[in-house]
């Protein structure tokens, strides 16, 4: 054993400190007793293997092999991180740090705490990881909730503040519910919706000008510093004495917002980890950016492309349609003419059902002749001032005038006030005749068809819905494509001709699933544009 008075000088250090000699304990200072809960005569008694039994599980399994090495004279680490269970059974962070005892074979051993460094740590090691993830998020709003979940998840509040011109407002936070219910009674709506002048944080400008953190020991008093607006009342009671830290977020250079941090254990270290975290954030929203145009110009890349196949099949189509035109259309000019003189002779029952038949048969085929010739003719608008709902109404009774309307029910919506358009009156009836005869065909016997008109801040939108069996999933983006159809008797011709008058218009045409079955056509049309001031 040593003399005890060769360690004395240890007694007075804060630091906890162990002398160890081989496998055994030889002195122990009071700051290690205190924290340990023991006495002097039990930890000078305790071999080295058993004390470290107060360490975590996970640490023992590397401290007792390295320990085990350092008796056999390899080279150690000086110094290490280890969790210590303390008097009240809970764990601390502690920096160990080895040195040479008064002899030769003593080891000198004293722990250093360091729970706020090893919360740094921690810290950084999860917005390490929150990083990655950041990467994979599709949307600015996955980005700022995946990174305040990260930051809230080690005990602090953080909110992000976005910039709106010379006003802020608050985006995703994480904070003290009771505060946040506080400050929304104050506002009498939602802290989302809040927003606040820019010049209320004069801070704010210095950081975002600076490119750099502001880390504030005591935030009370930068609140003291600021000009009396109306959230200052609420964050002096969320912060009566807390650290702080505002980190700017940039994206593509430019200052999308703040990332703030409050907690008690905010130290420099973890505010300098956050910093950095927040530029990682500016990445993530720029990678989000990216990929938004990215998928933006392939929509338009893959639109043209469309077009352009498109634009190819109308010109082969508009060349077999015009042989077409002229090799049907003058023999079923012919077979008409001869089932009306058939008609004037007086007939016998077979015969008459016989040139019944025939004539619906050529009328059949030439109303699929004119409706290849619609979708083929270039279409030249000839624009007048139009109401919408006249429109709707006119071909809604032609089609009864035919009776092809059937047995159906068929209402129709009209909203106040629509506004007038700019259209050819006789192209536009064309594609709403054609989408009513669509309803009509796709409808059971007895079912609605519902025309409704109503007003958007672009223009006036038709919408025509059937009680049908509705669209397919694999159909619904060929359903406008000249020749497809889904019913045996169907020339696919008529949905193209809708397709084309509205393009023609400006306007755009979709398809889809009615609520409650069936299906729902929308046709929009654009205003007319504004007359220029004089």
């Amino acid at each position: 054993m040593s003399d005890p008075a060769d360690y004395q000088a240890l007694d007075g250090l804060p630091a906890p400190v162990l002398v160890v000699r081989g496998e055994r304990i030889v002195h122990a200072n009071p700051a290690l007793l205190q924290l340990l809960g023991i006495g002097l005569p039990e930890v000078l008694a305790t071999p080295v293997l058993m004390l470290l039994a107060r360490f975590s599980p996970e640490d023992q399994r590397w401290l007792e092999p390295m320990h085990t090495e350092y008796t056999r004279g390899k080279q150690t680490p000086h110094k290490l991180w280890v969790r210590v269970r303390v008097a009240e059974e809970q764990e601390r962070t502690y920096c160990m740090s080895r040195g040479e005892g008064v002899r030769a074979e003593d080891t000198l051993l004293m722990l250093m705490d360091a729970e706020g460094e090893a919360s740094t740590r921690r810290l950084t090691e999860s917005l390490v990881e929150a990083a990655g993830a950041l990467l994979h998020c599709r949307d600015e709003q996955g980005v700022l909730e995946t990174a305040v979940e990260a930051i809230h998840r080690h005990g602090f509040s953080v909110m992000v503040l976005l910039l709106e011109g010379d006003h802020l407002r608050y985006g995703p936070l994480r904070q003290d519910a009771a505060q946040v219910t506080t400050c929304e009674v104050l506002y009498g709506k939602p802290l989302q919706e809040i927003r606040f002048p820019r010049s209320s944080l004069p801070h704010i400008d210095e950081v975002l000008a600076r490119h750099k953190a502001a880390f504030h020991s005591d935030f009370l008093q930068v609140l003291e510093n600021m000009r009396a607006v109306e959230p200052l009342a609420w964050l002096r009671r969320a912060y009566p004495s807390v650290r702080a830290l505002d980190a700017p977020i940039f994206v593509q250079g430019k200052p999308y917002g703040i990332l703030s941090v409050q907690g008690e254990t905010l130290t420099p270290t973890s505010a300098a980890t956050l910093e950095l975290f927040a530029r990682q954030v500016g990445g993530a929203l720029e990678n989000v950016r990216h990929h938004r145009l990215a998928a933006s110009r392939l929509a338009e890349l893959s639109r043209l492309q469309s077009e352009l196949v498109a634009q190819e099949r109308l010109t082969v189509l508009g060349e077999a349609a015009g042989v077409v035109a002229h090799e049907v259309r003058n023999p079923l000019g012919a077979i008409l003419n001869a089932v009306a003189v058939l008609k004037r002779d007086r007939l016998g029952p077979v015969s008459t059902s016989a040139v019944r038949m025939l004539e619906e048969e050529a009328t059949r085929l030439d109303a699929m002749v004119r409706d290849l010739l619609d979708v083929v003719r270039p279409m030249e608008p000839r624009p007048r001032p139009l109401h919408p709902g006249e429109l709707a109404r006119r071909t809604l009774e032609l089609l009864r005038q035919r009776h092809q309307l059937g047995t159906l029910q068929v209402s129709m919506n009209e909203a106040p006030d629509l506004p007038m358009l700019q259209g050819d009156e006789m192209l536009l009836q064309l594609a709403l005749e054609n989408l009513l005869r669509n309803a009509v065909q796709a409808s059971p016997p007895e079912g609605r068809v519902t025309v409704s008109v109503s007003r958007e801040p672009e223009g006036v939108l038709l919408t025509v819905e059937d009680e049908g069996s509705g669209i397919s999933p694999a159909d619904i983006h060929r359903i406008f494509e000249p020749f497809f159809t889904t019913r045996a008797t169907g020339t696919g011709l008529g949905l193209a001709v809708v397709r084309r008058v509205v393009l023609a218009h400006g306007g755009t045409v979709s398809a889809g699933q009615r609520p409650g079955g069936g299906a729902r056509f929308e046709l929009r049309l654009p205003l007319p544009p504004a007359p220029m001031p004089d």
